[in-house]
């Protein structure tokens, strides 16, 4: 084990130090790495450092977590009161259901290293063994997410393009199926993770008994599968799902934009024929804002989510690209602190778009 005296003060200042990397992590490290290199990554953020942004990201999230149960929870509840005759809701409630999750998991993992922090002597290495149960778990469901919502605009561009067919092209056992069929691909692989990691009893100087810890499988399959199936489902998956949203944000704003125009011009032609004796052209300018007031916010909702969208998952697939391109950038490695402090940050973003989307579906399915 790599240790400095920068270290053993920080230790005494932050007991529960120790227990995060005194641990199999240390004794699985590779000691072919020189002490300057490890050194150099150690440098990067000191102990204070690290445990001072941890915690802050800590706290702020966790409100945002406690907001996204609440606000998904109750939509749940009222697509369930509602049913699932229509396939939007359908839809919805799979939305809904995978943002309570994604909630529900942040959660998990802020606690466990809240209990790492502090010290309790718990039967399993809390900040470690949240990475198989909840960490890597977040990552794939932001995939799901993705997807579904890829899903929903394309269901709110067959309405707009084909109005008068999407009835028969998106019934409710099909939807259904599609939600299936995309929580089955996305999200079930991150159980795979199993495959480049598991769990073991080691024996923990520091509590002087035998916990519950993680140590990865260095095969060579292992580390092979895991790169090449992160890549598939972490990064090219949700850049296929970004790119599809993008596509039909710009198809129905266009469209919408062509509807308004005729549907202005037929309404402005029929008040010349039914009102001749009052002031066609202010008839038509009052239709004509109406109309214009529906198809804005149309255009705001399709581009707030999108928005939304994108700045809350790009930075996952960055941070998972990351991970697949750099070999020390994981839970184990040299840049191990990086991983974690990355990986909080991110939980920043996705419970804000699982607790702000609903609000604009619901508020927005009123008003248009």
């Amino acid at each position: 084990m790599y240790v400095d005296s920068t270290e053993e003060d920080n230790t005494t200042r932050y007991p529960a130090l120790d227990q995060m990397t005194d641990t199999p992590f240390n004794l699985w490290e590779d000691h072919s790495k020189s002490s300057s290199m490890l050194t150099l990554a150690s440098g990067i953020l000191s102990d204070e450092q690290f445990y001072i942004i941890i915690l802050f990201i800590i706290y702020a999230s966790q409100i945002i977590n406690n907001c996204a149960i609440i606000e998904n929870g109750l939509s749940i509840a009222v697509f369930v009161k509602l049913g699932f005759s229509e396939p939007s809701n359908i839809s919805l409630t799979a939305l809904a259901v995978c943002d309570f999750t994604l909630a529900v998991l942040y959660t998990w993992n802020n606690l466990c290293f809240w209990l790492t922090y502090h010290n309790f002597r718990l039967p399993f290495h809390s900040a470690n063994v949240s990475f198989l149960t909840g960490g890597a778990q977040v990552a794939y469901l932001s995939t799901t997410i993705a997807w579904i919502t890829a899903f929903i605009s394309f269901e709110r561009c067959l309405c707009i393009l084909i109005p008068l067919k999407v009835r028969r092209l998106i019934t409710p056992r099909g939807t259904f199926v599609a939600m299936f069929i995309i929580i089955l691909l996305t999200f079930c692989p991150s159980f795979f993770i199993f495959i480049r990691y598991k769990f073991v009893w080691a024996f923990n100087p520091h509590l002087n008994r035998t916990i519950l810890n993680t140590t990865p499988v260095n095969s060579e399959f292992a580390i092979l599968f895991e790169k090449i199936f992160i890549a598939i489902c972490g990064v090219i998956q949700p850049l296929l799902a970004f790119s599809i949203v993008l596509i039909r944000t710009g198809l129905l704003i266009v469209q919408l934009r062509k509807i308004s125009s005729w549907r202005v011009s037929v309404t402005s032609a029929k008040s010349q024929r039914v009102q001749p004796e009052e002031n066609p052209a202010a008839s038509s300018s009052v239709t004509e804002a109406r109309i214009s007031q529906k198809e804005k916010r149309l255009v705001r909702m399709v581009v707030a989510i999108a928005t939304i969208f994108y700045v809350s998952y790009i930075p996952t697939c960055i941070g998972l690209l990351c991970y697949v391109i750099f070999d020390e950038f994981n839970l184990f490695g040299v840049y191990r602190r990086l991983f974690l402090v990355s990986g909080y940050i991110i939980s920043f973003g996705q419970p804000i778009s699982g607790s702000v989307n609903i609000l604009i579906y619901y508020k927005n399915g009123l008003q248009v």
